[in-house]
């Protein structure tokens, strides 16, 4: 089981829209420097869904190449079509990925029995480990934590991104599951402290992009049940979570990581370069949580 500090990577583009690949591998060097304990290649931080497949395959297969086994990768393979999930999972599979993350089929809207089968589908197709991830906010899909019960008892799912941000709901997760070895991750940085305190194993994040190395001490420090230490990194961090909401992910993510030199200035429409009026804000967070200096 992988625990800790999980980075939802983003994806460095060229001014013009290409793939910095160059950048990317850049990217992942800073978080085997910084301590980040798993990546997370093409998922909702990576833009897959602006990505043509051979794109998404190459992210992927640079990011493991990358890696080169030092720290476990996780490939973003969802999709709304059960046939094009397997796909990619499949692919993932055979470039060296050591999980897949499946997100709830979006648009389409299925019921709880289609996500049921859509998800046991996968997981059957391909013997890469399955980590369901449910974010409804972005989706309209909804897992309920019902029918992920029923489907942790699927051979090769083994676990969860939670992105409700709902502690409530994490905590009935948590305690029905507390006694397996299913993978309850928070997909929620402002959340995510307290998700680990009541048992979560990790956090798949946006923020740790960013701050690397901070959000690894938060997890190591909430995993051990330092409450008071995990709280006093998370005080420092929380601005940090928040303005990386304040548009679309990854809008902000991707300014901040051009302020910190890491990455150019690309993204995809429909997704557009950050607000001007929300400059200083986001610079303020990052000069807070000591990322850049003033």
């Amino acid at each position: 089981m992988i625990t800790g500090s999980i980075v939802a990577l983003a994806t460095p583009m060229k001014a013009s829209g290409e793939i910095d690949w160059d950048a990317l591998r850049r990217l992942v060097g800073f978080h085997l420097e910084n301590g980040t304990d798993a990546i997370v290649a093409a998922g909702t931080t990576g833009e897959p869904t602006t990505m043509s497949f051979a794109e998404h395959f190459d992210v992927i297969r640079t990011i493991v190449e990358t890696v080169n086994g030092q720290i476990p990768v996780i490939a973003g393979t969802g999709a709304n079509a059960t046939s094009e999930a397997v796909e990619l999972a499949k692919y993932a599979k055979q470039v060296g990925a050591d999980y897949c993350l499946s997100v709830t089929p979006y648009y389409n809207r299925p019921t709880q029995e289609g996500l049921y089968q859509h998800f046991k589908a996968v997981a059957q197709a391909c013997d890469l480990p399955v980590i369901l991830y449910n974010v409804p906010g972005r989706t309209g899909a909804d897992l309920y934590n019902e029918t992920t019960f029923r489907l942790a008892e699927v051979d090769n799912i083994v676990g969860l991104k939670d992105a409700t941000g709902n502690l409530e709901r994490a905590e009935e997760l948590i305690e029905h599951l507390r006694d397996t070895d299913f993978a309850l991750y928070s997909g929620d940085d402002p959340t995510a402290c307290e998700f680990m305190l009541a048992g979560g194993h990790g956090v798949i994040s946006v923020s740790a992009n960013v701050a690397p190395k901070s959000m690894r001490d938060l997890c190591h420090e909430a995993l051990a049940g330092n409450n008071d230490r995990a709280h006093q990194i998370n005080t420092r961090l929380m601005p940090l979570h928040s303005v990386l909401g304040i548009e679309a992910n990854p809008i902000p993510v991707k300014w901040a990581l051009n302020q910190m030199g890491l990455a150019d200035t690309g993204i995809r429409l429909p997704l557009t370069w950050l607000s001007e009026r929300y400059h200083s804000t986001v610079g303020e967070a990052l000069q807070l949580a000591g990322v850049i200096k003033e």
